[in-house]
């Protein structure tokens, strides 16, 4: 993975590759040993592990208000469940006080968000419980699933997103 930092907040976490890898990482510094980079190490290699805990730095990703919001609805999304992209949307149409929110849309902006698995959008399935849209690839997605213990054979679509 990669991480990009600004002003002592992680501003990028990316899978190497994936969909949406920035262009302009040839101009990065390498510098492991902020304070943030070793907060990072050790929550993800607690998160591989299967150990739950809460990240200790933090977190400013670079988008649009929009993108922004919806970002913010990922984070309430608890660990080992997961929601729908129209539930995310009811919830942004909520926030914005509209009748409702295009799915695509909210898609569009899960799947631009630049710090995986902290901001978590792979708990975003499709409305039949289907894993789709994931920048990292679907293998990843399923596998952090698994790690959280959600069980895809039976999901609880009682999930409820605090507005």
């Amino acid at each position: 993975m990669t991480a990009a930092l600004k002003d002592e907040a992680l501003v990028g976490l990316w899978f190497i590759g994936q969909k949406y890898y920035p262009r302009q990482f040839n101009e990065w510094i390498y510098a492991p040993d902020q304070p943030i980079c070793k907060a990072l190490r050790n929550y993800l290699a607690d998160y591989f592990a299967g150990k739950s805990r809460t990240f200790d730095g933090r977190l400013n990703p670079q988008g649009s208000p929009f993108q922004k919001m919806v970002w913010n609805i990922l984070l309430t999304i608890p660990l080992g469940q997961v929601a729908t992209y129209g539930q995310i949307a009811k919830c942004v149409a909520l926030k914005r006080g509209l009748a409702s929110m295009s799915t695509q849309a909210v898609g569009g902006a899960v799947g631009h968000n630049p710090i995986g698995i902290l901001i978590p959008c792979h708990r975003v399935v499709g409305f039949d419980g289907n894993l789709t849209g994931y920048a990292g690839g679907l293998d990843k997605k399923k596998a952090l699933l698994k790690i959280e213990k959600v069980n895809l054979a039976n999901l609880n679509w009682s999930t409820q997103i605090e507005n």
